[in-house]
């Protein structure tokens, strides 16, 4: 049977998640910071489900912190990295500079390490990522964010390179997710907010295919390409 981890599964996109793996026969191992959440959801899963308290913004006791949990589960052949945060901030308000920093750069990458060290000794898994369409430009709302998941997908495109090279059964998929009905979704204007439950669907069968990388939802590749395209002059006018 297989294994599977959840990080940031007390809510939204990773809760979802969480619970359409156990339907697809997987042990899952939750975890997040709110832990009355978490045994909620343990209750909602038809099947075996391990629950972890963890706060990835200690990177240093969130690595000590998954590395047991995998241990306690016997190891996993999958680890989603759902966690995050982002505030709007147009103030440039350092404290939620520095948060989005210390929890979606700094916290990110210390349990993408913990992940990769056990699929690396185990000579096998899959690590999956939730990134944002904000990873392909800078943005003058959340400037953080903006960063924290362009370093995001470019760590985990680094990863993927780093297998290949070594030619390892490890997947490494980079999901760059646009707005979702969470409560992440913030501001004015959105547009082509998509159902938690539409999104989760979309993931796993990026999952299940082992894709390096996909859009959530399909569309957004549009407005990706847009963005990619854009010329720097025209984009700093927006």
């Amino acid at each position: 049977m297989k294994k599977a981890i959840v990080v940031g599964a007390s809510s939204g996109i990773g809760r979802e998640l969480a619970k359409v793996l156990a339907e697809q026969g997987y042990v899952v191992g939750v975890m997040a910071r709110r832990e009355h959440l978490l045994n909620t959801l343990r209750e909602e899963i038809h099947g075996e489900c391990f629950v972890q308290t963890i706060d990835i913004a200690d990177a240093a006791s969130a690595m000590k912190t998954l590395g047991d949990f995998i241990t306690t589960m016997g190891g996993v052949d999958l680890v989603v990295l759902s966690a995050g945060t982002g505030d709007l901030n147009e103030s440039l308000d350092w404290e939620l500079e520095r948060e989005a920093i210390q929890t979606n750069v700094v916290g990110f990458a210390a349990l993408a390490n913990v992940a990769m060290q056990h699929f690396l000794g185990k000579g096998s898994g899959h690590l999956v990522s939730f990134s944002s369409l904000a990873s392909l430009r800078g943005g003058r709302a959340c400037p953080a964010y903006n960063a924290s998941k362009a370093f995001e997908s470019n760590y985990m495109e680094g990863l993927r390179q780093k297998v290949k090279h070594a030619r390892l059964s490890i997947t490494i998929t980079d999901l760059k997710l646009g707005f979702v009905q969470t409560a992440m979704a913030k501001g004015e204007g959105l547009f082509w907010v998509a159902p938690v439950d539409k999104a989760v669907r979309q993931i796993y069968d990026a999952i299940k295919k082992k894709k390096s990388g996909a859009y959530v939802t399909r569309r957004w590749r549009l407005i990706a390409w847009l963005l990619k395209a854009m010329p720097s002059a025209l984009y700093e006018k927006l």
